[in-house]
């Protein structure tokens, strides 16, 4: 919820994670919350204390995104230094501006870029007013051509995989499951999960594409799915195996957990803005559920 004396921001952001060591600040290291929270307090910090950006999904090492959402809430004395910045004869309201001045101070030559910038709607929440999130994850096998300008997000694959058989695969994972075969374990994290899509296609150049979607991912989930998929598109796994394994109690080793390069976030997905208030309550009150050790509360935690 927003404070009195504040805005609250939706900023749209783009990264190759590459270089990244995920999105959450750790210390030492180079995270794309930690270049934008650096960002933001080299142009607000003159007015005041600057809130760290709150993320959709926090991404981890080496996965891209284009459409990753966050939000930050600045002061009403940082929101004034920003329209005291508006450039010459510029109509720009003040949440463009954010974005557009936020671009300047990171730079022509960066690895992470804010998108756009908006003045939030009402009860709107980046993290609890989501709905869902959407992944892409690229793998180029032995039919494919192996284009070296899309090698950073896309997994070269050694030999050529049977699409079909990665697609029923997928099929067999939709819907409302318990992923802990699929999950790397977390204390007191539920791995109940609404997979609400999961479909493999080839583009123009013969790359295999899965398209992920779920209300929520737990940690190493998509690249999970993705290589219980690749497994049985080598023939390793028969196309029922990875459905039954989401039966099992714990973490499956059938499979590998595929490499982070292929994976790019796409896309959040949020409710009308007349809901936003009502889904961000409904998503706390199962937090709230997890931090009392009660079943069924969602983690926040993306691949």
């Amino acid at each position: 919820m927003t404070e009195p004396g504040s805005t609250r921001f939706r900023l749209g952001i783009a990264y190759d994670g590459t270089h990244f060591r995920g999105w959450a600040p750790q210390p030492g290291l180079r995270t794309v919350q930690g270049v934008l929270d650096d960002a933001l307090a080299t142009l607000l910090r003159k007015h005041g204390p600057v809130a760290s950006l709150v993320v959709a999904g926090r991404t981890d090492a080496g996965v891209h995104a284009t459409g990753q959402v966050a939000h930050v809430d600045l002061s009403d004395g940082q929101v004034a230094a920003l329209a005291r910045s508006r450039v010459r004869r510029s109509e720009q309201g003040p949440g463009a501006l954010l974005a557009g001045r936020l671009t300047g101070i990171l730079g022509s030559a960066t690895d992470v870029v804010v998108r756009h910038g908006e003045m939030a709607a009402e009860g709107f929440d980046a993290r609890f007013s989501a709905l869902w999130r959407r992944y892409r994850y690229r793998i180029a096998d032995g039919a494919a051509e192996r284009d070296p300008l899309q090698r950073h997000r896309t997994l070269w694959h050694p030999r050529t995989l049977d699409d079909d058989a990665m697609g029923a695969a997928a099929r067999g994972m939709l819907g409302l499951r318990d992923f802990a075969a699929y999950c790397r374990p977390r204390p007191e994290s539920t791995t109940i999960r609404t997979l609400q899509d999961f479909s493999w296609s080839r583009d123009a150049d013969g790359v295999l594409v899965a398209e992920v979607r779920a209300d929520a991912f737990c940690h190493s989930m998509v690249r999970s799915l993705v290589g219980a998929c690749v497994a049985v598109g080598e023939g390793r796994l028969p196309v029922e195996r990875p459905g039954q394994l989401l039966a099992t109690a714990g973490r499956a080793n059938e499979f590998a957990v595929l490499p982070a390069k292929g994976l790019t976030l796409l896309e959040v997905g949020y409710p009308p803005a007349a809901e936003l208030a009502a889904r961000a309550e409904q998503t706390r009150a199962r937090r709230a559920a997890l931090d009392s050790g009660a079943p069924g509360a969602e983690d926040d935690e993306d691949d």
